[in-house]
């Protein structure tokens, strides 16, 4: 379609009120969730497939699918800018930025000057933004330095990795300040009347807090839920119409996914990049289950496997590890290094084989990911 016709989204996006969800790590969960409380206000479109670039935001509008004036769409954070300039969207979302397939989008800084670029020449875009983020924080002030279409939300950010010094001045962060702050030109955390509380409550602008009391587990759905509800908000869902939807959520697109396979149960979980192992790991800490831990490098994973050394593996000491899928030995490197004693096997079955009495929670990249969710369906 695209090669046909250039111009197919801005075409089918005529008439839509387009809301997009763009950011390294979230976007289908925050994506499938927003689509839930925006349900109520009627039909609408998305694409929770998380085909998110300009081909996929294409077969999202395409017939068969329903003629909804609201289309909710998840977008790669590197089509972001095309997908602005080829819709007159409503409204976006930006989660947060992260390293992620060094080989296709480069360093992750380059994304602040696209992202603000694009941002300023969709001049009526309402931006709902991730002030824990300095990277999104500073992509955003840049296009809207006075904050008058943006509705800034604290969600928090554990991974610090990617932003050491200020991105726009390279100077040291201020550490007396109570939140990030630049020492020298004064970059910081945007004021928030939204933010994720306790790691189960939302705070809405006048204090009044709401449980969340998700299906989903872990601080990060938290996180894109706080997000979702923000953004339904701006377009006139109230916060419990939200929750109450949202909560209904058991799995998006197999994350999160419980299945059972000879008689035990066994999760899956999505982990593209350092900052969401970073998440996979705080989420399971506490656990007692096997890790079965998946890696491939095709070019859907980034095809530079490198980032391995970048995860804190060594917080899985003492668990029951077993590594698979193509690019295991890589992983085995890492953790041999991390001193984590482990397993190796060649696939997602036989490394259920060799844990067969234990719950197991099983954590991939995006190829291995999909091919164990194919694998433990058939399972199941």
């Amino acid at each position: 379609m695209l090669r046909l016709r250039p111009q197919a989204l801005a075409e089918l996006a005529v008439g839509r009120q387009v809301v997009m969800v763009s950011g390294t790590n979230g976007k289908s969960t925050t994506t499938r969730l927003l689509a839930a409380a925006l349900a109520s206000q009627g039909p609408l479109v998305t694409n929770l497939g998380g085909a998110n670039l300009m081909s996929g935001l294409v077969t999202a509008l395409l017939p068969p699918a329903p003629a909804a004036v609201l289309a909710v769409l998840e977008v790669d954070e590197l089509a972001l800018p095309a997908a602005l300039e080829s819709t007159d969207a409503g409204v976006v979302v930006l989660l947060n930025l992260s390293r992620d397939q060094l080989d296709r989008v480069h360093e992750v800084g380059s994304h602040v000057g696209r992202w603000s670029r694009a941002l300023q020449s969709a001049a009526g875009v309402q931006v709902v933004a991730n002030a824990d983020d300095p990277l999104v924080t500073l992509a955003v002030l840049s296009a809207d330095p006075d904050g008058r279409r943006t509705t800034w939300v604290g969600v928090g950010s554990p991974w610090r990795q990617d932003f050491p010094l200020c991105p726009r001045c390279g100077a040291a962060w201020d550490g007396r300040a109570e939140a990030w702050l630049c020492s020298q030109c004064g970059l910081g955390r945007p004021r928030t009347q939204w933010c994720l509380l306790d790691g189960d409550q939302v705070q809405v602008p006048g204090g009044r807090r709401y449980h969340l009391e998700l299906a989903l587990p872990g601080r990060a759905s938290a996180a894109n839920a706080v997000m979702a509800v923000v953004t339904a908000a701006v377009l006139g869902v109230a916060v419990d119409v939200s929750l109450e939807r949202m909560r209904q959520v058991q799995d998006v697109d197999g994350r999160y996914l419980v299945v059972e396979v000879q008689g035990r149960p066994v999760r899956l979980l999505l982990a593209k990049n350092p900052a969401g192992w970073l998440e996979i790991l705080d989420q399971t800490a506490a656990g007692q289950d096997a890790l079965l831990l998946g890696v491939n490098a095709r070019t859907a994973d980034g095809a530079d496997p490198s980032w391995l050394w970048d995860v804190p593996f060594e917080t899985l000491a003492g668990r029951t590890v077993v590594v698979f899928g193509e690019r295991a030995a890589d992983l085995s490197a890492r953790l041999h290094y991390a001193e984590v004693p482990h397993l190796l096997a060649r696939t997602v079955s036989e490394a259920l084989t060799l844990v067969p009495e234990r719950a197991v929670v099983v954590a991939a990249n995006y190829t291995a990911f999909t091919a164990t969710r194919s694998v433990l369906r058939d399972a199941s």
